[in-house]
């Protein structure tokens, strides 16, 4: 692009040069000639300029007839020639190649005859030589100009881009929170309102010792909800803040799982863990996601299925955690897409959940009722996707 505008500035100069060089001569015999017909065709020409963006080839005819006027008349070169130029330029500036260069050859082979049979010589190919100028100059600020706006293109797409990337981080970033949300302080929450429904009751029979245990449970699980929301926030800070944005505690994990039953056990839900395979460290994010999917099935037992017991199988294969949690109580509610009278919400925010967590692994989960009743969620959490080879 620096080539093509020093390109324009020699042109303009060339062609300063040519009119200081060359015109005075024919301005002199303009007027020693007091020819009358010599400044009407310069009239008609130069005021025809005014109207050569609407109509750019009359005005280059207007212009061409004008001049091979003057050079029939003896100027070897026109006053018009300017006006010529001038016009060779505009059209080929803001027409297309094939246009401007078809304009260009009509009005230099006008020229260049006119030039040869009145004034043979050199005449007539410097004339030549300054029109195609005028044509390339032209050529090359319209391709000037088409680069600039393929960049201003360009430049705007790249930022829609980016701004459109920038949104899809925030959906994602949005979803995330809610997941940790959901899964990390609905559970806690849930264990209170179940607690504080059974103090109720307690209370209307006044069995204060039971009551004060579950006051006891409320108070626990209300502190770990806050302990759990204070993290979850944490995650939200930048580096610097108040609050480091790495967690203090560890991720939650299998290795919180006794700690986790215990938890349901208090709030009146016996689980029993059966685990095959050998036992092992995972990733973080296959701990974090088996830990999260049983803390929310366990939830939904507790709060839908109407038991008091349920199950958490583990099997450590050599590529995959397989996990399920089961339990016999009821199935998905139909008003919701499951079965008829259980009240069990079939596709709320924690089965979205806990499908959205596992497929981020590339595994699969399944929820429904069980083949010998009651419900069960199925998962399984490929080792390789996580950054993990076969043993």
């Amino acid at each position: 692009m620096a080539s093509q505008q020093l390109l324009l500035m020699s042109a303009f100069m060339a062609m300063a040069l040519f009119a200081v060089v060359t015109i005075p001569a024919d301005v002199r015999h303009a007027l020693g000639s007091h020819q009358p017909l010599n400044w009407t065709v310069c009239a008609v020409v130069y005021a025809a300029l005014a109207v050569r963006r609407r109509f750019p080839l009359a005005v280059a005819a207007v212009a061409t007839a004008g001049s091979v006027a003057q050079i029939a008349d003896g100027m070897a070169y026109p006053l018009t020639l300017p006006a010529v130029f001038y016009v060779l330029y505009g059209i080929a500036r803001s027409s297309k190649p094939f246009r401007a260069l078809a304009i260009g050859i009509s009005v230099k082979a006008a020229l260049l005859a006119a030039s040869l049979v009145i004034h043979p010589g050199i005449t007539g190919f410097v004339i030549l030589l300054w029109a195609a100028l005028a044509v390339t100059t032209g050529s090359a600020a319209r391709s000037h100009r088409a680069y600039e706006a393929a960049v201003e293109e360009r430049a705007r797409r790249a930022e829609q881009a980016r701004e459109a990337e920038a949104n899809r981080r925030v959906a994602e970033e949005r979803l995330r929170i809610a997941r940790e949300l959901h899964d990390a302080v609905g559970h806690h929450v849930a264990l209170i309102n179940v607690q504080a429904g059974a103090l109720a009751c307690l209370l209307g029979d006044e069995d204060l010792a039971r009551a004060r245990e579950s006051v006891t449970h409320i108070q626990r699980a209300s502190e770990e909800a806050l302990e759990e929301l204070r993290l979850t926030v944490g995650l939200l800070r930048e580096p610097g803040a108040a609050e480091p944005a790495v967690p203090a505690e560890p991720v939650p994990g299998l290795g919180r799982l006794e700690e986790l039953i215990r938890s349901f056990a208090g709030a009146g839900l016996r689980v029993t863990r059966e685990v095959t395979g050998q036992a092992r460290p995972l990733p973080e994010a296959v701990e974090l996601t088996a830990y999260r999917v049983i803390q929310e099935s366990l939830t939904n037992a507790r709060k839908h299925a109407g038991c008091d017991t349920a199950v958490v199988r583990l099997r450590y294969a050599p590529g995959a955690l397989s996990l399920a949690v089961e339990d016999a109580g009821k199935a998905a509610d139909t008003g919701k897409g499951g079965t008829p009278g259980s009240g069990r919400p079939a596709d709320g925010h924690g089965i979205v959940g806990m499908r959205e967590r596992v497929a981020a692994l590339g595994g699969r989960l399944s929820a429904g009722p069980g083949p010998a009743g009651g419900y069960r969620v199925l998962a399984e959490l490929p080792l390789r996707a996580a950054g993990i080879e076969d043993a």
